[in-house]
């Protein structure tokens, strides 16, 4: 950051370029050092920023956290934003722990709906029943349970937590029809693979939404039912990024290599845009056929809508290149790639193994321990493989 002091307003757009927990350390440095973290505005944009970065993972959570207990006075937007965080989180009770803080406060912070639709969300994480019971009866003791963002959030708590007689007692007390609702029920549903209870459901529905029905063929695909999911994909009339994604999903993971290139023919003749989900997917495909060519137009397909080669779709342009045999295109890739992830480094170190370059994999594979890269199993299997040859 500059030498001179920084404003809050100069901070804000720092911050909106961080894209690492180094720099965001870097500026709450700056911050504790002028003073600027007394501001509270200054400060939640800190813990906004340290919640939402790219690659979100216990490390950033805690420092979210660590930035949280030493705002003196947090109002109800940095209580709010640091529930939400962890509502999701592989460590839900830290919400309510937070929210049990919120509601003890010495300065009198009040939850407003978006806590409560947080907090809700925790519970349903958890899959407890017992303490979403409780926060449900704070909610009425407010008066809002009439809001429609909690009153749907409640849905989705009961169903997450097999209470699926209260949650869909709940839809039929509806005074008007909530798609949102609906689909709330029916995600858990096609979650847990209960199809017979998720077509009744979705053929009772008054009104159905493209979610409503990416459910159903998300569920056919997590148990492997990529046939009955085709079916009911077909059926759609509408279909957004998420629909052909799953479908293109359910082929790769039952290995079907061909419908998954054929499908996303299909994609772009809908001028439905492909997200790197799509591209990742259709370059594994490529990998899987072994076709290079197929594999070298996606590559330029993403070159020509100048889409952004993050870590995991410059893997799978290194992984496509070298299953195809053409390493020193999967090459020119790995050392184009900026910040490359473990994945990035296994997929090239495999590339080199595989294809006999012993001497080049183990060379890159003490690049990766100078880079402070930490090897996982995939690191090692390849390794020792090529040790072995």
């Amino acid at each position: 950051m500059a030498a001179t002091s920084p404003t809050p307003s100069t901070l804000s757009s720092f911050l909106e370029m961080a894209n690492s927990i180094s720099e965001l350390h870097q500026a709450h440095a700056v911050m504790l050092k002028t003073g600027l973290f007394r501001d509270p505005f200054a400060a939640s944009r800190l813990l906004t920023k340290a919640t939402v970065l790219p690659i979100s993972s216990p490390e950033t959570l805690s420092y979210a956290l660590s930035v949280f207990t030493h705002i003196e006075e947090p109002n109800s937007y940095i209580y709010n934003t640091i529930i939400r965080a962890y509502s999701t989180s592989p460590f839900p009770q830290l919400a309510l722990i937070i929210f049990l803080k919120m509601f003890n406060s010495v300065n009198k912070v009040f939850p407003d709906k978006y806590t409560f639709t947080f907090i809700v969300k925790a519970c349903a994480t958890m899959e407890n029943a017992k303490q979403g019971e409780q926060v449900h009866g704070l909610v009425t003791k407010t008066g809002l349970e009439e809001d429609v963002y909690i009153y749907n959030t409640l849905v989705h708590m009961y169903a997450k937590c097999g209470c699926f007689g209260i949650s869909r007692g709940m839809i039929d007390g509806l005074i008007e029809d909530d798609v949102i609702a609906w689909n709330a029920l029916l995600s858990v549903y096609a979650e847990r693979g209960l199809f017979e209870l998720a077509r009744e459901l979705f053929d009772e529905m008054p009104v159905k939404n493209v979610e409503s029905w990416n459910f159903m063929v998300s569920g056919y695909v997590n148990v492997g039912l990529v046939d009955e999911a085709r079916k009911v994909f077909d059926e759609m009339l509408v279909k957004d990024v998420v629909s052909w994604n799953v479908m293109i999903t359910g082929y790769i993971k039952a290995d079907k290599f061909i419908e998954v290139l054929t499908l996303f023919e299909d994609m772009l003749r809908a001028k439905v845009k492909p997200d790197d989900c799509t591209l990742v997917n259709v370059l594994s495909a490529c990998a899987g056929v072994g076709s290079l060519s197929q594999g070298k137009w996606v590559h330029a397909f993403i070159e020509r809508n100048g889409i952004t080669v993050h870590n995991f779709l410059a893997t799978a342009l290194v992984d496509m290149y070298c299953k195809c045999g053409c390493i020193e295109k999967g090459l020119e890739v790995f050392n184009c790639t900026l910040r490359k992830d473990i994945s990035t480094w296994n997929a090239m170190i495999a590339g080199f193994s595989n294809h006999g370059y012993l001497d080049d994999a183990l060379k890159t594979f003490n690049e990766l321990i100078v880079d402070g890269i930490k090897p996982n199993e995939v690191t090692f299997v390849s390794v020792l493989s090529t040790c072995s040859q």
